[in-house]
């Protein structure tokens, strides 16, 4: 090959690339349309000190999610900002809603959505999760947030509760845009998939029946063009653990029910739980050098998931609080119970 060859060859590479990247900049992502219920049906009331209003945003895998926004009445200028998630199958209806409202009643607008697959957000088919696509969920929040031109994009942090406290967790090991972490009553939900409650089935063997019975449902569920969902949170048995007894009162009764809520009645998938088992998280939580706090409760079964995730953490400005006398689901709803005064000094702490 002469040398007029190799100019030309590398200019006609040139001109496809410039091309390509003219291509890209044409595309425009369209949202899918949501179906979003604009009365008020939380499990909370309306607070009087927010404007609050329904908005849409996607993730980088095209999903389009569904949040409730709350912004403080009588603010000017950019504010910070936090996008609030979970329980892990529960919907912005419920926890982080009121989480949401209250954080903005103290002076940060705020955002609660529901992840991909649940509630009234995108994504085919429903009631799945994914500690991939859950954990860029915070990330496309904070996409959102940050091209508001209400909001101070150096000023943004996430909160997740539950289950989703670890996936925020997660995500800030990920996103160098997230300032302040807060992760309330958290689990660690890939390691009680795969290791289930205090790590009592951490062997090789039943993670192999695990994943031999869900992959058998995978054959039945192709075949059958449907999707096999589990029985969420059925009455417990008089001698059931306690918090058996607490989920259910927070999702099956007036406290916390609600109709899209998966744990109210709907059920995940059974074969969700293959990612769950075979993909960890926090694999790089020492990594993260934004500010995390972990709050949990005193009587919280799950109580060990926040210790050991905490002892990950690195830097001094990691913090762990635990709520004297307090059960995991009382950090979903009960008032005197949540820290939002320490979780707000927290946030101005570092959202500054």
């Amino acid at each position: 090959m002469n040398i007029k060859t190799i100019i030309a060859t590398g200019m006609l590479a040139v001109s496809a690339t410039a091309f390509a990247q003219n291509g890209q900049q044409e595309m425009k992502f369209q949202e899918e349309q949501l179906n979003l219920t604009m009365e008020w049906d939380k499990t909370f009331p309306q607070s009087d000190k927010v404007k609050h209003s329904k908005i849409t945003f996607h993730n980088r895998y095209g999903i389009t999610l569904a949040a409730d926004l709350y912004i403080p009445k009588n603010t000017e200028g950019k504010l910070p900002a936090i996008a609030i998630s979970g329980p892990f199958g529960a919907v912005k209806e419920q926890s982080s809603g009121l989480y949401a409202q209250t954080l903005a009643e103290r002076g940060f607008l705020t955002i609660a959505f529901d992840p991909s697959f649940t509630g009234e957000s995108g994504g085919q088919p429903r009631s799945v999760a994914s500690p991939d696509i859950n954990t860029e969920d915070f990330s496309a929040a904070v996409d959102y947030l940050a091209t508001r031109n209400d909001v101070d994009a150096e000023r943004i942090g996430i909160l997740g509760i539950c289950g989703f406290g670890g996936f925020a967790i997660n995500a800030a090991a990920m996103d160098t845009r997230i300032k302040a972490t807060v992760a309330s009553t958290m689990y660690d939900i890939c390691r009680g998939a795969s290791k289930g409650y205090f790590d009592a089935n951490d062997n090789a063997d039943a993670r192999y029946e695990m994943r031999r019975q869900m992959n058998a449902q995978r054959t039945e569920d192709y075949r059958n063009g449907t999707y096999k969902r589990g029985v969420a949170n059925p009455k417990p048995a008089d001698d059931a653990p306690q918090f058996l007894k607490d989920y259910y009162d927070y999702y099956k009764t007036q406290r916390g029910y609600h109709p899209r809520s998966i744990n109210s009645g709907l059920g995940w998938n059974v074969t969700s739980s293959l990612s769950l088992i075979n993909m960890p998280i926090l694999s790089y939580a020492d990594e993260i050098r934004s500010a995390v706090l972990i709050v949990h409760g005193e009587k919280a079964h799950s109580r060990y998931f926040g210790e050991d995730a905490f002892k990950k953490l690195k830097g001094d400005n990691k913090k762990l609080y635990i709520v004297p006398g307090a059960s995991h689901t009382d950090l979903y709803d009960n008032l005197d119970k949540i820290s939002f005064d320490k979780i707000e000094q927290f946030f101005h702490e570092y959202l500054k």
